[in-house]
């Protein structure tokens, strides 16, 4: 496969910011792909990278190199690039422009394939060490000397992990689900123009009418006919289809062709949760079909996203969500810790999916000793414990050992820590978060022989609102957070704010918000980032949406435990900066932080549509992605709360 088709394809979908259409665009770009190696490349890069997410592998090439591999490749001078990224702000537009105008190119040069880009840079990716900066900028160089201007604007992109076409992990559940699973008629409909598209009355392509009356077989459709059949039988039926990319299913009504779809895109996403990789999710609906989905199954060794909990205002929300009676847990103020262990082998990831295994020796010593079963998956919460007094402490105290190299045994010695388990997901051979959580805390507490550091979460289980109160006052007595509500019959659902969870915590709102952008300070603080712009997440579009900007909460200098300095946030912030104009950077969204605020305004000024008054930075968060990020529907419902309190 060429890597011009997929140029081709980044820049229709930069062209339009509809998400039905971008999702229709991709979705027709993966049906045609024949190939399953092309189809699983061309999915990561889709998503502009060439990792799925279990994988903490980072593309990792600084800007400033591939400033001199655009250099190398076509012959201008650096300085001469760096003077138009400044005078553009997108880098990948420069290497277009350079290219144009290279002053020579290789008499070998080839067209380039996928696989050719999807390898050279995974291979860059991987380099480390001593003497390996020159190999990183040979293999981005020899793509741009093969590339023509438009696939030299999306190799650069893709490399400094700014690809600007707007894909979001749900576009890609989507377009996978329109390529290769049955549509349901009413939910899709025909265009005269476009074909078989998604949509109530119009077309999302042409904005012509759309028919819901389903074609002959000789127009290149099977039709399935299920308007007499109750829609779980129908998608048992489907399941039985191994081809069904041009599968259209007739039902009963629009609400039962919406139930079917949301059925199957409910699959997708289950299938997903599982094994964190739309590449390998395509090739099976590809070749399987939604059957092929049944097979798959947590493994040992590859993170997944654990399952979130939603927020309640009071223990009586808290029951109304989970029901009684209910499993109440100490919320501990620490961080996510999943723990998979293959006989004597323990790896340790946090909730980000990074690989934490050499941070926390301690951990990985205490597992062995407490956990009496050969394979298994654990969720928990490692806390802090002040050496002197045994008391926990606050997470930000710990957080300095997530990122630390070096000096590993002083920071045990220095920050010592406790890890609470509160779920098992996988057991022996079996992945098991269909089972009841009553189950699995069960099977938990079965193969778990507490210790000094390894301990079951603290619970009670109760229907009466009175003990549940003195639970609560008993956990923040302790020093946490406030406390968990877990539904007794409910399953575990990875990667998912479901319900089956939810949290309590007496303190202010607080959102979690993403670093979108920076100025250079001024003075003193000249090589420092200040002024940092905050974003949320349209769960819709995937999108991040500014929400305001904050400078407080952040200090000079801080020593270990004594909160975060302009620094320290600085030096995290750089290798993410994807422009700069002036004294204003943009950066990629890679940095957490969670934010306190006065209170939330309408405000036209911010993508949003709301603005934070007087925000301060709490915390910063380097145990959350970006995909978990406060999202837009739940500023908005903050902003409703608002309403309801007496001044």
């Amino acid at each position: 496969m060429l890597y011009k088709e997929l140029a081709l394809l980044y820049e229709k979908l930069e062209k339009t910011t509809k998400r039905l259409e971008k999702t229709l665009v991709l979705s027709r770009f993966f049906s045609k792909i024949k190939e399953d190696q092309d189809l699983k490349q061309a999915v990561l890069l889709a998503q502009g990278t060439v990792f799925p997410p279990w994988d903490s592998r980072e593309l990792g090439i600084a800007s400033k190199l591939v400033v001199k591999a655009i250099s190398r490749a076509t012959g201008l001078s650096s300085e001469s690039i760096e003077k138009h990224w400044a005078e553009q702000g997108d880098l990948g537009l420069v290497a277009e422009i350079a290219v144009k105008h290279r002053k020579q190119q290789s008499l070998f040069a080839k067209q380039l394939t996928v696989d050719k880009v999807f390898k050279n840079l995974q291979k860059a990716a991987m380099l480390e060490g001593q003497g390996t900066v020159d190999q990183k900028i040979a293999l981005v160089a020899e793509l741009i000397n093969c590339s023509t201007p438009l696939e030299a604007r999306y190799i650069v992109r893709t490399v400094i992990g700014a690809l600007r076409v707007g894909i979001a992990e749900g576009m890609v559940r989507d377009a996978l689900t329109w390529a290769f699973l049955p549509k349901p008629l009413l939910v899709f409909g025909f265009c005269n123009n476009c074909g078989l598209v998604p949509g109530q009355k119009t077309c999302p392509l042409c904005n012509a009418p759309l028919s819901f009356t389903a074609p002959s077989n000789s127009e290149g459709f099977e039709i399935v006919d299920c308007s007499s059949k109750q829609v779980n039988t129908c998608l048992e039926l489907l399941k039985q289809l191994k081809n069904a990319s041009n599968v259209v299913v007739k039902t009963s009504s629009y609400e039962a062709a919406r139930q079917l779809y949301n059925n199957i895109t409910a699959l997708v996403e289950e299938g997903f949760s599982l094994v964190n990789d739309y590449s390998q999710i395509a090739v099976i609906l590809k070749n399987q079909g939604l059957k092929g989905l049944e097979g798959l199954s947590l493994q040992p060794g590859r993170p997944f996203r654990v399952m979130l909990a939603q927020k309640v205002e009071s223990l009586e929300e808290g029951f109304k969500a989970v029901g009684k009676p209910a499993a109440i847990e100490y919320k501990y103020d620490g961080f996510r810790m999943q723990i998979h262990k293959q006989g004597d082998k323990i790896v340790i990831y946090t909730r980000r999916l990074e690989n934490v295994t050499k941070q926390f020796p301690d951990v990985v010593s205490a597992v062995k000793e407490s956990v009496k079963v050969e394979n298994c998956i654990l969720d928990g919460e490692c806390v802090g414990v002040d050496p002197v007094t045994k008391k926990f402490v606050p997470f930000q105290n710990i957080s300095q050992r997530i990122k630390r190299k070096y000096n590993i045994k002083e920071m045990v010695e220095k920050l010592p820590v406790e890890l609470h388990l509160f779920d098992i997901v996988f057991l022996g051979s079996e992945t098991i978060v269909k089972k009841p959580f009553k189950e699995r805390r069960k099977l938990l507490e079965s193969v778990i022989q507490e210790s000094k550091h390894v301990k079951l979460a603290t619970q009670l289980i109760t229907d009466d609102l009175d003990k549940a109160r003195a639970f609560y006052n008993q956990a923040l007595n302790a020093g946490n957070e406030g406390v968990m509500l877990k539904a007794l019959n409910m399953p575990y659902k990875p990667g998912s704010r479901v319900g089956f969870m939810v949290k309590l915590k007496p303190t202010a709102e607080t959102f979690d918000l993403a670093i979108v952008g920076a100025e250079w300070g001024e003075g003193k603080r000249a090589h420092w980032l200040s002024s940092f712009v905050l974003a949320c997440k349209d769960e819709i579009s995937g999108e991040f949406l500014t929400i305001g900007k904050v400078g407080t909460g952040i200090k000079e200098k801080s020593e270990a435990g004594e909160g975060l300095s302009f620094e320290q946030l600085t030096e995290l912030l750089k290798p993410h900066i994807v422009e700069e104009k002036g004294r204003s950077v943009t950066i990629k969204p890679s940095i957490v932080v969670e934010v306190t605020f006065q209170e939330i305004q309408r405000s036209p000024s911010y993508s949003s549509g709301f603005a934070l008054r007087f925000p301060r930075v709490l915390r910063l968060r380097l145990d959350k992605s970006v995909e978990e990020v406060t999202t837009l529907n739940e500023v908005s419902q903050a902003f409703e709360r608002q309403g309801k309190k007496p001044s």
